[in-house]
């Protein structure tokens, strides 16, 4: 007999019948009937009923036992009578009469209950997580995990992608968010950095004659955390030499939504990808992260408001506004509390209020309705193809602003007149990025996603079109409202490097001190490459059905950034300050 165990808690069943075996595991629940002590018997791979007679010397011992104390029990494999079988349960057909027990470790009154599905406070959740993770739930989500990742390393693998590993010690990089830096005791007041993503040196490997790269990397970015965004998550990072966005595509859509579809559950998986050039994302949809699931698509309405009698928008309008509009199929009969809340909700937006117009019986209403001619209200009408129960919201804003408000308005129309399939997973490319933006706050041109792409058009776009038109070979991938990767063509060649930075007004200088190491790599010749990351954590997120990134994160922190089980972050001991050269001065409000 082994020490522990011969089988597992959801191993045995009728073919056992009969044989001795011996089990371990934490007692899941104990059902008292007097005569008979029925204990459900958990481990990793199920749970087995135990029975144990009152005559039985070790009945008050197991009595006595709280649940999720950790014992192994030896006895007898009974069939289980007609009645009593539990279809449900891979052992049901099955019970352990008890012989000899161990105690291996007995629990204390806990936290929180693993049996059951009560609901506990999040904070109180990860300060006990090795217990939250027994629960069957989480620790589904994260053994999805571990299947999703075997998963797409098999399928890098069988594209001829090679596995590598970056540091994780650095230098600091401007990947958009804040670096984690970590002191260095050997080169005291110097600090590593944590990386933001494993950008440089991917592209490096390139430069060093690999020819596809992946890697399932940690990524840190101290940035503030919500549902879709933690301080430490894992990518799947890739790299191609020699390739093109197409080239980076196909292995994308060899990869994604195969994995969407292996692990969709009862789900579907939409497949036509449709290809969506970033200003049309933002002029449809208000975001360059579309939840395709929502029907509902904006439309321009400023020259129909343009020299309008509504002079609070054509006022506007005179000062560079333009005017978005949102449709609401079949509202026009709703209450007015329906279309009031959706003002109010507006105003707590941060916008001045929401306007609408509702049609019905041939007629037009609301505030709009009134101060605008038949004529425009008719064309409004007819641009947004819109139906007598229809109604429509605007927004007029300045371009931007407005695009990305009227995304809001769908997404709340979206979710408000429940349009959106929750059982159906649809993707989308968003393309053809623009290279650089206009930094308001500043007075300045600025790069706009990736200061390291390659601008559509090489070094004579740079030369001869104003900046604000030239589009970069950068894309993202959509599901359902999140961005799941993000990815370029990489800028290989120094002399473009120099000029696209020049343009976001970072002299030569700037540019060798900052990105020496990848900028002095090209010169010794860098072959065209592409690449992407998509964000393991997210898809397992939205493969689990999980409302944020915390129930498919083994241990993860909470929103403040603080992992409460182990007490980080934690003020350092004054020794491993003196180690390392360091004082602390906090300043206290």
């Amino acid at each position: 007999m082994a020490q522990y165990r011969t089988h597992s808690c959801g191993e045995l069943n009728a073919q056992h019948v009969g044989k001795s075996a011996k089990i371990a595991g934490w007692i899941h629940k104990k059902r008292d009937h007097g005569s008979l002590l029925f204990i459900d018997l958990r481990d990793h791979k199920g749970l087995t009923q135990c029975v144990i007679d009152k005559s039985d010397k070790n009945f008050k011992m197991l009595e006595n036992l709280r649940v999720e104390s950790v014992i192994s029990l030896e006895g007898e494999v009974l069939k289980r009578t007609p009645e009593t079988i539990n279809k449900d349960l891979k052992t049901g057909e099955i019970e352990l009469k008890i012989q000899n027990v161990e105690i291996h470790s007995s629990s204390e009154i806990l936290p929180i209950q693993v049996a059951g599905d009560e609901k506990y406070p999040e904070d109180l959740r990860l300060k006990y997580r090795y217990i939250d993770l027994r629960r069957e739930k989480l620790r589904n989500n994260i053994l999805m995990r571990d299947q999703i990742i075997r998963f797409l390393r098999q399928k890098m693998w069988g594209l001829g992608f090679n596995e590598l590993q970056t540091p994780i010690l650095t230098a600091s990089s401007p990947e958009g968010a804040r670096d984690f830096l970590v002191p260095s005791r050997m080169h005291k007041g110097k600090f590593y950095a944590l990386p933001q993503a494993p950008q440089q040196f991917k592209q490096l490997a390139m430069v060093a004659g690999f020819d596809k790269y992946f890697q399932i990397a940690p990524c840190f970015r101290d940035e503030d955390t919500r549902a879709d965004r933690v301080l430490e998550f894992y990518q799947l990072d890739m790299e191609m030499a020699f390739a093109t966005q197409e080239d980076v595509f196909a292995v994308a859509n060899a990869v994604i939504p195969a994995l969407f579809e292996a692990f969709k559950g009862k789900k579907t998986v939409e497949k036509n990808i449709p290809y969506i050039p970033f200003e049309e994302a933002m002029e449809r949809y208000g975001s360059d992260k579309p939840d395709m699931r929502n029907p509902l698509e904006i439309f321009d309405t400023t020259q129909e408001f343009k020299d309008s009698s509504f002079t609070i928008f054509s006022n506007l309008i005179e000062r560079g506004f333009v005017v978005k509009a949102i449709p609401a199929p079949k509202t026009s009969d709703r209450p007015r509390s329906f279309f009031d809340k959706l003002n109010s909700w507006a105003q707590d937006e941060g916008a001045k209020g929401l306007g609408y117009i509702t049609f019905a019986d041939g007629e037009s209403k609301g505030p709009i309705a009134k101060n605008l001619d038949i004529d425009r209200i008719l064309k409004i009408k007819a641009v947004g193809n819109l139906q007598d129960g229809d109604s429509v919201f605007f927004v007029c804003a300045p371009k931007k602003e407005a695009q990305e408000f009227a995304g809001k308005v769908r997404a709340k129309l979206g979710n408000e007149l429940d349009l959106i399939d929750p059982n159906i997973f649809k993707f989308c490319w968003i393309v053809d990025y623009p290279l650089y933006e206009y930094d308001e706050e500043n007075k300045k041109i600025d790069f706009s996603h990736n200061p390291f792409s390659m601008p559509r058009g090489g070094l004579e776009a740079l030369n001869t079109k104003d900046p604000l038109d030239i589009l970069a070979d950068q894309y993202d991938l959509v599901c359902n409202g999140f961005e799941l990767l993000s990815g370029a063509v990489r800028n290989h060649r120094p002399d473009i490097m120099y000029r696209a930075f020049e343009i976001a007004g970072y002299k030569k200088e700037v540019v060798e001190e900052r990105f020496g190491g990848m900028l002095n790599a090209f010169k010794y010749g860098a072959p065209p490459h592409a690449g992407c990351a998509p964000g393991i954590d997210r898809m397992v997120m939205l493969l689990a059905d999980e409302p944020n990134l915390r129930e498919v994160i083994l241990f993860p922190i909470n929103q403040r950034g603080e992992d409460l089980m182990m007490g980080a972050p934690a003020l350092p001991e004054n020794i491993q300050l003196k180690e390392l050269g360091l004082k602390i001065d906090i300043k206290k409000n």
